[in-house]
């Protein structure tokens, strides 16, 4: 039954936070599929899925600093959420989860943002890395308006959600969006091992190495792209230690 004008509860509170997470925030309208498939899960309209995905933009630090803002009009139980599990993504991720079997969430839906892992022969440890990778890719990409931050390719196959700091690493920054960037296959290679880096100021910068290649493709698609600066995403903006970290131990200077 469609719920109108009811209060939210936690529950649905907590997995809105993880449905805003992953859609961009000039996509949180009412007749986005993703936003449509909160509120069938939530049985509310999707308007009411929308305008509280609005209201978590109100909380949102780089919106606000884009001059960006969410809806106005939030209830002390939106900030409480916001305040319990922003920054905390492996608890959102986690609950979230935990929220949806109760729920009974069917794994049969066709929105992306809430599509569950499948294949009934994967072992339950598997699926748990699936699904917090997923919350991964899909809040990375969706800061960068699905687009390659140093090309701007837009060729969803393509893209990957790249740490900055390897999850090997930093366990405890592995499902953060803030120590990521949406990248092509071809400049995640090249973030990968060190062949780029990027600067506090967000400004490429190509090994000498590179600089020496002969290629013409390869200084079309990487020498060329030295000294620009990324595409700046909707939110989740890379904390300076994680490039500094990057250009430290994995830059080829």
């Amino acid at each position: 039954m469609t719920k109108y004008g009811t209060d939210w509860t936690r529950e649905e509170l907590v997995l809105a936070l993880h449905a805003y997470c992953q859609i961009p925030f000039a996509k949180t309208k009412a007749s986005n599929p993703d936003v449509i498939a909160l509120a069938n899960l939530l049985g509310r309209t999707p308007s009411s899925a929308a305008r509280k995905l609005g209201n978590f933009g109100a909380f949102d630090p780089t919106l606000s600093q884009k001059g960006i803002s969410g809806l106005q009009h939030v209830a002390k139980a939106d900030r409480a959420i916001w305040e319990e599990y922003y920054g905390n993504w492996d608890a959102l991720v986690r609950e979230s989860h935990k929220i949806r079997k109760r729920l009974g969430a069917s794994t049969s839906e066709t929105a992306e943002t809430f599509r569950q892992p499948e294949g009934v022969t994967e072992r339950l440890g598997a699926t748990k890395q699936r699904m917090h990778q997923d919350f991964f890719r899909r809040s990375v990409l969706a800061s960068y308006d699905c687009a390659c931050c140093v090309c701007q390719c837009d060729l969803p196959p393509l893209l990957v959600a790249s740490h900055i700091v390897p999850w090997s690493v930093d366990k405890k920054n592995r499902l953060n969006p803030e120590n990521g960037f949406c990248l092509c296959l071809w400049h995640d290679g090249a973030f990968d091992i060190g062949l780029i880096t990027v600067t506090n100021a967000f400004i490429v910068r190509v090994a000498p190495e590179v600089k020496r290649s002969r290629s013409i493709f390869v200084r079309q698609t990487i020498v060329d792209f030295d000294g620009k600066a990324v595409q700046s995403p909707r939110r989740f903006v890379p904390r300076p230690e994680f490039l500094e970290w990057h250009r430290e131990y994995v830059f080829r200077k």
